[in-house]
């Protein structure tokens, strides 16, 4: 059993992850884009994976510790070349943000059986095939111990309804269970593995609910601190789980969302 400090680490220190290299998908915009600008401010080697490629060169001109890497998560090749190049140029995955994700139709009976199968492949298969190819690279002594963050949601928990979407919530709350099991498959090795599971945040998917004035108030209403989430404020919940500062936390899902599911 290893002793606890009798001397705090400096929060800085605890919170850094200067040496570490981060695998961020759906990078292009939103939540991704953010996730990794704030990886790679607290000094990772960040390899920002998304389909649009001219918008990934966009962020990596922001901070040269962003590498713009072209990839369709839902093709096995894509994943498996996404891992290779980073552990290609730094010889190590540290931290992986399985952020990438796409939405079906709102109504269930809209909703082709193949559609719905498209949606999982994308939000639950690969974010598994992309975890798997993280945590089975030989680990390196005195290496830190892997950290995998699943982008889950509160509609992983809770009904979207009256909003909908049968396919991104069963993908959601698949992806919540696969956390939990992949930490227990993987806690003897080290490998943490966690969810995020944002609330209502202003983001590419969500433009046409904050832009409707009937659905903005019937976010605000059901809120309890009576708003929408901006991107700055998942970033110190993305930082917890990606550092040493969760080191001892794993299988758990970190809700923000000002309290929607508490209600």
């Amino acid at each position: 059993m290893t002793e606890t400090p009798n001397v705090p680490r400096p929060a800085a220190e605890l919170f850094s992850l200067r040496g570490r290299t981060a695998l961020v998908t759906g990078a292009s915009a939103g939540l991704g884009a953010r996730f990794a600008a704030v990886l790679a401010q607290a000094g990772a080697t960040v390899f920002a994976a998304a389909r649009r490629i001219e918008k990934l060169h966009e962020l990596a001109d922001s901070d040269t510790r962003i590498h713009p890497v072209a990839c369709d998560v839902s093709l096995a090749a894509d994943r498996a070349r996404l891992a290779g190049t980073a552990r290609a140029a730094t010889g190590r995955i540290d931290i992986l943000v399985n952020n990438a994700a796409t939405s079906g139709e709102t109504r269930a009976e809209d909703e082709s059986p193949d559609a719905f199968a498209d949606v999982l492949g994308v939000n639950l298969t690969a974010p598994f095939h992309l975890a798997r190819l993280v945590a089975e690279a030989p680990a390196v002594d005195g290496d830190p111990p892997r950290s995998v963050i699943n982008v889950s949601s509160i509609l992983g928990l809770v009904t979207a309804a009256p909003l909908g979407g049968a396919s991104y919530a069963a993908s959601k709350a698949g992806l919540i269970g696969l956390t939990r099991e992949l930490a227990g498959q993987w806690g003897g090795s080290g490998t943490r593995v966690n969810a995020l599971a944002p609330g209502w945040f202003r983001t590419e998917m969500t433009a046409d609910l904050f832009g409707d004035e009937r659905s903005s108030r019937w976010v605000e209403r059901n809120t309890l601190l009576r708003r929408g989430g901006g991107a700055h404020e998942l970033d110190g919940a993305l930082l917890f789980l990606a550092s040493d500062a969760s080191s001892y936390c794993t299988g758990q899902v970190l809700t923000v969302d000002g309290g929607w599911t508490a209600r």
